[in-house]
């Protein structure tokens, strides 16, 4: 009996992929709708670093950078609302 062993290449997690892509956008816009973004990029950033723990998923390292960015991010719509205020 021969047995076919198919191995399935890693992918991206889909929440690691909005993670970054909602950290960059959170650079991009005004002072709430940055704080929004910045809010979603640390969600899905954790949420994809729980996910990458499966060996079938990557993008810890995308997530992680998602989380860092989205911190960034809550800083700088912070300082934009300051600006902005003052």
């Amino acid at each position: 009996m021969a047995q076919s062993s198919t191995s399935s290449r890693a992918s991206f997690s889909i929440p690691s992929i909005i993670a970054l892509l909602a950290a960059i956008g959170s650079f991009m816009n005004g002072a709430i709708l940055g704080m929004v973004l910045a809010v979603i990029a640390i969600v899905f950033g954790i949420l994809g670093v729980v996910l990458s723990l499966a060996p079938a998923k990557r993008g810890g390292m995308i997530s992680t950078l998602g989380i860092g960015a989205g911190a960034i991010g809550i800083i700088a719509a912070v300082i934009k609302a300051v600006m902005w205020i003052l």
